[in-house]
């Protein structure tokens, strides 16, 4: 397999070397608890150390970016 050259218009370069996460996670407990992190890396972290057996457990992603409209079919 041959990898793509700089000179194909398919390459993609990294245009930006600033950190980037406009979501927060909220992990929500069966009891109605709720955790808030800031950052996916922190989640992720928290969620291999044990919220992935705790039953009922889920995370709901926050879109902090204020103009967003989030995921999904929009009219």
């Amino acid at each position: 397999m041959e990898l793509i050259k700089p000179s194909d218009p398919e390459y993609f370069e990294q245009n930006s070397y600033e950190l980037y996460d406009r979501h927060k996670y909220k992990v929500v407990f069966k009891d109605g608890k709720t955790i808030i992190v800031d950052d996916y890396e922190h989640l992720r972290l928290l969620w291999f150390q044990g919220i992935r057996n705790w039953e009922g457990a889920v995370v709901e992603v926050i879109d902090t970016k204020t103009d967003s409209k989030g995921f999904g079919c929009h009219k």
